[in-house]
């Protein structure tokens, strides 16, 4: 094609996750989206650590969906904890650099 010659850009977080109140067992999104060239690989911290989701552990009830947004299937809450509570931000990375999203918060709804 003729277009013009595009530019890498590095990330930047064009949608932010928002503090969400779940009940125990309800599905939950916390929302991300990046823009970068090339795409940036989003990933999701809770509390400063790593999210894992389905693409490290199958079994796993968080999904990364394709835009960056983190989807838990249902919102898990054990007897020792509340698994799934805690303050989330995303990180979206290409070559260029990263950016943070503004934390969020998400809380299991006491019954």
């Amino acid at each position: 094609g003729s277009h013009p010659q595009m530019e890498d850009m590095p990330p930047r977080i064009v949608e932010h996750p928002t503090n969400l109140l779940v009940f125990k067992g309800e599905p939950a999104t916390l929302s991300c989206k990046a823009e970068g060239r090339p795409s940036p690989v989003v990933e999701w911290y809770k509390d400063g650590e790593r999210v894992e989701t389905d693409r490290e552990d199958p079994r796993s009830h968080r999904t990364l969906l394709p835009g960056g947004s983190l989807f838990f299937l249902r919102i898990l809450h054990g007897r020792r904890g509340k698994l799934d509570e805690g303050v989330y931000v995303c990180v979206a990375r290409n070559y260029l650099g990263e950016a943070t999203s503004k934390n969020a918060s998400l809380e299991v709804a006491s019954e």
